[in-house]
């Protein structure tokens, strides 16, 4: 198997080391692992691409590449230039420093690189860390990811499914914010929501009089609906949300066809 790893942490990121980790198992002593990761961090860059401008691209060693860009330009540069010859079965990202359930899912650097895998029609899959006060100190915080990362994607892979002509599934695992050993298991839930968690901004004024604003996120551990990412996560299970790139409201469909 040919996998590639991506991340939006940045290329000498932690969880990227972990990802690569996870790949090799997966991949098999036969297989092969390619990176191609930002150079520097790109969080909450979504599904974002550089359209308008050029990307670099440098080996940093074998099969090792960092590009001046987005998660999904990665994956675009991996698919297209770096492993062009022969893509690739696979594509993972992350692993992410901390979680991308229920509304972070949306603004996630990490999301973009595997929906973007997808729309390629290659299966890919977004692995992601929470982080809280039982695992944030650990020596290893990626410590739940680090041991069951391989099999939750081997898992998965082995109930994967082609769409055909449809948007192509994808996969959002986010590992719980306990140690290993605490972990319950794997739950297949639907994206959350966090009551009253959103994203805001704070000013600040610079030493020169300049007015900024940076951004800040909620409360990550803000209750979630039972039976959704964030709800399992907080109560230490590692939970799958298959997704797809498709943003109908199909529900609303026939409501508006008076519109017509």
């Amino acid at each position: 198997m040919r996998i590639l790893i991506t991340n939006d942490d940045g290329i000498n990121a932690p969880g990227l080391a972990i990802l690569e980790a996870i790949a090799k198992t997966v991949a098999g002593p036969d297989g092969e692992v390619w990176t191609v990761a930002p150079a520097f961090e790109q969080s909450g860059v979504g599904h974002c691409i550089s359209y308008t401008h050029p990307t670099m691209i440098a080996k940093m060693g074998e099969r090792r590449f960092a590009a001046e860009g987005s998660p999904a330009d990665c994956v675009l540069a991996g698919l297209y230039d770096v492993m062009a010859d022969a893509k690739p079965n696979l594509v993972l990202s992350g692993v992410n420093r901390g979680n991308n359930s229920a509304e972070n899912t949306l603004y996630s650097g990490t999301i973009g690189a595997a929906m973007e895998a997808a729309l390629q029609s290659i299966p890919a899959l977004a692995l992601s860390q929470y982080y809280g006060p039982d695992n944030a100190g650990l020596e290893n915080p990626f410590e739940a990811a680090a041991a069951f990362g391989a099999d939750v994607v081997q898992k998965i892979m082995a109930r994967h499914r082609d769409d055909g002509d449809a948007y192509k599934l994808f996969y959002n695992v986010n590992f719980p914010p306990v140690p290993a050993a605490a972990v319950k298991g794997i739950k297949v839930v639907a994206q959350g929501r966090r009551s009253n968690t959103n994203f805001s901004v704070q000013a600040d004024t610079s030493p020169t009089g300049r007015r900024f604003l940076w951004v800040r996120g909620g409360d990550q551990r803000a209750e979630a609906a039972e039976n959704t990412d964030a709800n399992v996560n907080l109560d230490g299970y590692i939970s799958v949300t298959p997704m797809r790139a498709d943003l109908t409201a199909h529900d609303m469909i026939a409501s508006l066809k008076d519109l017509e």
